[in-house]
């Protein structure tokens, strides 16, 4: 997607004339070699011709598959290596070779203060230090002690243990100090609220839970009397050491005093109970945006098979390699991404979305954020993440002057050009995008995107300003978040990649929506996923079991995700539509909530759109969360003035909006009865904390449909 061009025809010809003496003068021969051959040897070729190149094909030749990887062509991968079966030897095998290695790393707090605002609102700004590092030796031996320690209170092997804590290096200890010793680990992402806190604790009966103290004091402490079993609450903070003022039969330890507990004598010679493959590693629940969040029952090689997948789709992955961690360690794809690295002696860096850059709303005006001072080379996102990196660099990119910005539209659409011929551009990445690509640090080599589908203009933005591939995946935590993921040489956008080499994906027609496995030019379907990443199903829900999970004749797990896509006939699969987000309208016409929302949230005057219909409604309506910047541009444009909040009261600027939006919706090709004809404008951003959005800021459409009843019923009303 270019960049539009409005170019001055004498900094053109400079332009021009620069990049073709550097080319041919400097560059030539790297020019010639990667013509011939890609990293690894391997001739890449044009866009085109990538794209043509099977990555899956049909196993039996049927349209609908099932497809799987050409390299799996014989069989489906289930480990990475012979008789590293189950987590616990995964951290092991890893600290015997990588002993001495960086493992874990965490910034130390220098300082911490209250800032205020122009608006009066008050935010907690922070510096950070450097990285204090963990070995995998010093990992190991933290997480043997944790185990022994949580023994010798009473944990029992097969008896869950909760995780209800932030990302950070502590939650990796924990997770192996359990893996070690075959105690389920049940998570809950730390955004969750009270009931839904209790119920996955009642659920599981757990009587052990590790926790921060913060989330201990705001969130934990306010339900214990609605957990009656729980019995041990570890606390991943050093202080303070003794926490009075809690229910009676209810103890409340540090993880340094269960440590020191594990290494006394009597309890280290202890003998472990040690899983084994076919033991359940994790009951992971779901962030809840259909619902009540469901557990799901992950076996140790489950998630070996998942991140095998995984890892076979990264290039050259190794004990060089830098990882950053920030999203929910509750969330599939965070925890198998820092699995796949654990599991190659990567190091891993903790950060969080408020610390992770120079800018973040955590940083403190002149302090480093933690991508500057980790420069990680491998990084996993959401595309909300990327979507605002790049509204944020487009923005600046707006307010340059009129040489900048024509430098940086040239050398864009350039570097566009070619990489659909399969060159690289170094004058463009050294000169121009040097500073956008230091935003995360300067070294990213691979970025991996997961959780919902990612635009094709971001995608283009981040191949292009961030110099390094997106790799596109799709996944659920019922398949332990592998699925697919794009080859990482493959520029095409709006697809997922071809099936991982551990599973296979075939179509199921749809027949109310329309979606059959004889369509043309591609088969299109409900996507099945199989193989042995195929989780044990929902903890204790038979009905949703027999419903969403089958195995087959010849013994192998499949899951029915309730998503549509189609298979390209490179073997690529495209992700076009979702069970749930389709809804029918008084008409009879179908409208794809989530498409919608898609195409409109790359309109800049939009940081987050919900679009609503009622099936005894004849149109679409939405509820947006305008970019303050661009709404106050609007405004002015047209004399009216105000803080955001009064703004986006104002009917006069819903009905501007919804003019911006209509020519958007049109632009991006959607039909007149997907665009929403009426909107209303939120103030106030949809965060995890609001609990409008999940941690992976997927829609929560039930709790936003209660939030905006008022405006859904005035909306529709007033016909």
């Amino acid at each position: 997607m270019k960049q539009k061009e409005n170019l001055n025809p004498v900094l053109l010809l400079l332009f021009q004339l620069a990049v073709w003496i550097y080319t041919s003068v400097s560059f030539l021969p790297s020019f010639v070699l990667s013509r011939l051959c890609g990293p690894g040897g391997v001739r890449h070729g044009t866009e085109e011709e990538r794209a043509a190149r099977a990555k899956a094909r049909s196993a039996p030749g049927c349209p609908e598959g099932p497809y799987r990887a050409v390299s799996a062509a014989n069989g489906l991968a289930t480990s990475l290596r012979p008789g590293v079966d189950t987590l616990d030897k995964v951290f092991e095998y890893a600290a015997t070779r990588f002993p001495h290695r960086d493992c874990l790393g965490t910034r130390e707090l220098v300082s911490e203060e209250d800032e205020r605002q122009g608006n009066g609102k008050v935010f907690k700004k922070v510096v950070l230090g450097e990285y204090r590092w963990l070995s995998y030796e010093e990992v190991l031996t933290a997480a043997a002690r944790l185990g022994s320690g949580l023994a010798s209170l009473g944990q029992r092997p097969k008896h869950n243990v909760a995780i209800f804590c932030e990302t950070r290096a502590e939650w990796i200890v924990a997770a192996q100090a359990c893996f070690m010793h075959n105690f389920p680990l049940v998570t809950l992402y730390s955004t969750l609220g009270g009931p839904a806190i209790a119920h996955g604790l009642n659920e599981t009966q757990v009587t052990h839970i590790f926790t921060s103290r913060e989330l201990l004091e705001t969130r934990l402490k306010d339900i214990l009397y609605e957990v009656p079993r729980l019995q041990h609450i570890i606390v991943m903070d050093n202080t303070p050491t003794s926490w009075p003022g809690y229910p009676r039969g209810i103890s409340v330890h540090n993880t340094a005093a269960v440590q020191k507990l594990g290494a006394r004598p009597e309890n280290a010679a202890r003998g472990r109970k040690q899983p084994l493959p076919s033991d359940i590693a994790v009951i992971m629940y779901t962030s809840g945006s259909t619902g009540i969040p469901k557990g799901v029952v992950i076996s140790h090689s489950n998630i070996i098979a998942g991140i095998t997948g995984m890892a076979e789709r990264i290039p050259n992955l190794n004990e060089e390699d830098t990882y950053i961690g920030y999203l929910p360690l509750a969330h599939v794809l965070e925890l198998s991404a820092e699995l796949v690295c654990v599991s190659h002696g990567c190091r891993i860096g903790y950060s969080s979305p408020q610390t992770l850059a120079d800018q973040s709303t955590k940083i403190k005006k002149g302090s480093k954020g933690d991508t500057s001072v980790l420069r990680p080379t491998l990084m996993a996102a959401v595309p909300e993440i990327m979507d605002r990196i790049y509204k944020n660099v487009m923005t600046k990119v707006e307010e340059m002057n009129c040489v900048q910005r024509t430098l940086f539209t040239l050398a864009y659409n350039y570097k566009l050009e070619q990489l659909g011929k399969g060159n690289s551009t170094p004058l463009c990445d050294r000169l121009v995008f040097g500073k956008v690509r230091s935003l995360l640090g300067g070294r990213m080599r691979v970025l991996l995107s997961g959780g919902a589908p990612l635009s094709a203009a971001t995608q283009r933005f981040m191949n292009v300003c961030f110099c390094c591939p997106v790799g596109q995946g799709y996944g659920l935590t019922e398949t332990c978040g592998a699925g697919t993921i794009s080859e990482m040489w493959d520029y095409s956008t709006g697809r997922v990649g071809g099936p991982l080499v551990c599973c296979e994906i075939k179509l199921q027609d749809w027949l109310e929506g329309g979606y059959r496995r004889t369509d043309k030019p591609h088969p299109r379907g409900e996507i099945l996923v199989g193989g042995p990443n195929v989780t044990m199903g929902y903890y204790k829900n038979e009905a949703r079991n027999q419903e969403d999970f089958f195995t087959d004749e010849s013994g192998q797990r499949w899951f029915c995700t309730g998503d549509i896509g189609e298979f390209h006939a490179d073997g690529c699969l495209k992700i076009i539509d979702r069970k749930k987000d389709l809804v029918k309208l008084q008409a009879g016409e179908y409208v794809s909530l989530g498409k919608v929302e898609a195409m409109l949230k790359n309109c800049p005057l939009v940081d987050n759109i919900c679009a609503y219909a009622n099936s005894d409604e004849t149109y679409v309506i939405g509820f947006v969360v305008p970019n303050q910047k661009h709404l106050l541009a609007l405004a002015d444009q047209y004399g009216i003035r105000g803080p955001c909040e009064d703004l986006c009261g104002s009917k006069a600027m819903e009905e501007l909006v919804l003019k911006v939006l209509t020519e958007a919706a049109l632009a991006a090709q959607l039909e007149r009865f997907e665009i929403p004809r009426k909107i209303c404008l939120s103030p106030e951003p949809w965060t995890p904390e609001t609990g409008l959005v999940t941690d992976a800021f997927k829609l929560k459409r039930k709790e936003l449909k209660t939030r905006y009843q008022d405006d859904i019923e005035r909306m529709y009303g007033g016909k």
